[in-house]
Formats: structure tokens, C-alpha cells, sequence
């Protein structure tokens, strides 16, 4: 269902309503309840995604075991090297 858009040129109020595509404009306005409210036309939202993005790799079966496989081992401390005496 579409939002429309109106306004009273009676008292100048400006306003949005939720409606179905098959119900009548409206008549009155909400604020000063007095006949003549137009329905404007409006632009239109668009198709608006937001987010990272959808890819086709979103959907992929992450592998279960890392890629090293296998448990993985703690690193070596680095070698010491020999102190040299002059």
C-alpha cells in the first residue's frame, strides 16, 4: 500500500496517509476539518537497498575446518644467536 501525499490549501497543513491504491482521496482535512484537501502527486520512493550488499557469495556454505587444517601448533620462539666475544 502507498503513502500519499496531501495538502489543505485552507489552512496550509501538509500532510502523509498510508492508503490503499482503492480508497478514495481524502475530503476533509484532519487539522482544520474543513472540505478541499488535494492529493499531490509524488515522486515515488525507489527500490532502496541498504546494507553490505547482496552477493551470491552470501549465501555459500562456509567450510567447517580452517584452511590450514588439521590443529594448528604455537608458534617457536625465535633462535637465540650466539653472543660474540671480541
Amino acid at each position: 500500500m502507498p503513502t500519499y501525499e496531501y495538502l489543505c490549501p485552507k489552512c496550509g497543513h501538509a500532510f502523509e496517509l498510508f492508503q490503499s491504491m482503492r480508497d478514495e482521496p481524502l475530503k476533509k482535512c484532519p487539522k482544520c476539518k474543513k472540505a478541499g484537501v488535494k492529493r499531490l502527486i509524488g515522486g515515488g520512493a525507489g527500490l532502496i537497498f541498504k546494507g553490505s550488499g547482496f552477493y551470491i557469495t552470501d549465501y555459500k556454505k562456509k567450510s567447517v575446518a580452517p584452511a590450514g587444517g588439521g590443529e594448528s601448533k604455537p608458534a617457536a620462539p625465535p633462535a637465540a644467536t650466539p653472543a660474540v666475544k671480541p
